[in-house]
């Protein structure tokens, strides 16, 4: 069927033991689904909303790790072109986080909308053959061990089922995927209050992205490219519900005390009110059922971090339940999905949580903390250097068992291949050896014995002798300095599921 129809049809049907449901279309979602569907999966995308792109979306920022990630699926010069890049974070009017000596080809911020994001992951999905069932509602769950129910509701008030081996649910912090199985989200609102709005400008601002607290005020600045820029503002005395009505008068207000002037702000197009939460579902999997993105965890805006945490959870999750439904690996392989990113969510939030509070400062000695921190990070030094990492996302690794190779479990950067750059030979969605050419050429490495889905070969562009297996979403899976030909065949063998 043509993916960007609305399809409400065929909602009862019977269990497909090889189909994977995604629940919702944001940036996450479109992601996975698209990797599922590349890889040979058939997925179905479950959406409440109506097939439209919203320009409403609050990220607009892509850090260097996802960058890296849409890389390997030939999209990240696209969306480059589409946005504007920054070369350092600016928070506090004198901190300064460096991004230029970041060691990644994207050593810079880029500045782009979600909703330009989500255009070319949409188009990708669509072109990978994913199904797309918009205005239609999860209203339930069961599962088995033989797959999962999901309980749907049509635009029409239709009711019916839509059955799948596994459910994905990236559906937002309201997830009903997440409700369905049980899960609680622990956490609370961080600050209350915070004003959106949309607004064209009289004067342009000086950088890309104008960020600053002063006292009890707080706001940011961000460009749509259209013309329109995103500003997000906050007070400490203004604690007044969601639903309060927002005039322009106090987003200027809480702009001019934040920033110095207000820019000449006019002619709003959507203003709003809402809280920012800190919480994270205890666990991301129950039986077959998963949680990525904001479903998983939500944090303050600060840094940038919500859309780039949800993009780097699929990147993760779509080539392991890729290789189990499609035969090649153990449900157990799924269990790594926990173990990897959970920690890596929990961090995200103490990052976020950090620099909000830091911009919230008002006592005497939490002022001094973020002096001292400013001094400290603004330099070239470790704690510099580990802060761009962790914000960046490229500085993040995953468990190793005891006894791995130092490489194993880290990200791996895009070096230089004969055949071209790793990342271009990611961009199958497959695993990928890189041997030197005298290890390839001894151990018929080249070969691939059926396992063309799966794998690609690659030699060095160097004289390193490190034999390296890239897991698909650009970690290391396994490596080994002269191995012999047992143990490379072991290795694959573990990894491909032969």
């Amino acid at each position: 069927m043509n993916g960007k129809a609305n399809d409400t049809t065929g909602i009862t049907g019977t269990t497909a033991p090889r189909n994977v449901i995604v629940v919702g279309c944001g940036p996450t979602g479109l992601l996975l689904a698209g990797d599922l569907a590349t890889a040979g999966v058939p997925v179905t995308l479950v959406e409440k909303r109506p097939h439209k792109i919203s320009n409403l979306s609050r990220a607009f920022v892509l850090h260097a790790r996802t960058l890296e990630q849409l890389d390997a699926r030939g999209l990240a010069d696209e969306l480059e072109s589409h946005g504007r890049t920054l070369d350092r974070i600016r928070l506090f009017g004198r901190l300064s986080v460096a991004l230029d000596a970041l060691p990644s080809r994207f050593n810079h911020l880029l500045v782009i909308p979600q909703y330009e994001v989500e255009k070319v992951l949409e188009r990708r999905a669509v072109e990978a053959g994913v199904r797309f069932v918009y205005e239609t509602e999860v209203t339930g769950l069961r599962q088995d061990a033989a797959g999962v129910t999901l309980e749907v509701r049509g635009a029409d008030g239709e009711v019916g089922e839509l059955a799948a081996a596994y459910v994905v649910g990236a559906d937002g912090m309201r997830s009903a995927v997440r409700e369905a199985v049980g899960l609680p989200f622990p956490g609370k609102s961080v600050i209350r209050s915070v004003v959106l709005a949309d607004v064209l400008l009289a004067e342009e601002p000086e950088s890309i992205l104008t960020a600053n607290a002063v006292g009890d005020a707080f706001a940011f600045i961000a460009p749509f490219g259209d013309g329109y820029y995103r500003v997000i503002g906050w007070h400490r005395g203004r604690d007044v519900p969601d639903s309060e009505p927002l005039g322009l008068d106090e987003v200027k207000e809480i702009v001019r005390l934040s920033l110095g002037r207000d820019y000449g702000m006019h002619d709003a197009r959507w203003m709003s009110r809402f809280h920012s939460d800190e919480r994270q579902a205890p666990s991301y999997r129950v039986g077959r059922v998963f949680l990525a993105g904001d479903a998983a965890h939500v944090h303050t805006p600060a840094g940038g971090q919500g859309m780039n945490t949800g993009l780097q959870d699929a990147a993760n999750l779509g080539w392991k339940l890729a290789l189990v439904v499609n035969g090649h690996a153990g449900a157990d392989l799924l269990d790594t999905y926990q173990a990897e990113r959970h920690p890596v969510g929990k961090a995200v939030l103490r990052s976020s949580g950090g620099i909000v509070r830091l911009a919230m400062a008002k006592h005497p000695w939490t002022l001094a903390l973020r002096s001292a921190l400013t001094t400290v990070l603004n330099g070239v030094g470790p704690m510099g250097r580990k802060a761009a990492g962790q914000i960046t996302g490229i500085g993040f690794a995953y468990p190793a068992p005891r006894g791995s190779h130092a490489l194993v479990g880290t990200r791996v950067p895009d070096v230089a291949l004969k055949g071209g750059r790793l990342y271009e030979a990611l961009r199958g969605g497959r695993f990928v050896l890189v041997a030197p050419a005298a290890v390839v050429r001894a151990y018929g490495l080249d070969d691939l014995k059926g396992r063309e889905d799966r794998l690609t070969v690659e030699s060095w562009a160097s004289d390193r002798r490190t034999t390296l297996l890239v897991r698909p979403d650009g970690y290391a899976a396994w490596a080994a300095e002269s191995p012999d030909a047992p143990a490379v065949a072991s290795a694959l063998a573990a990894a491909l599921g032969d």
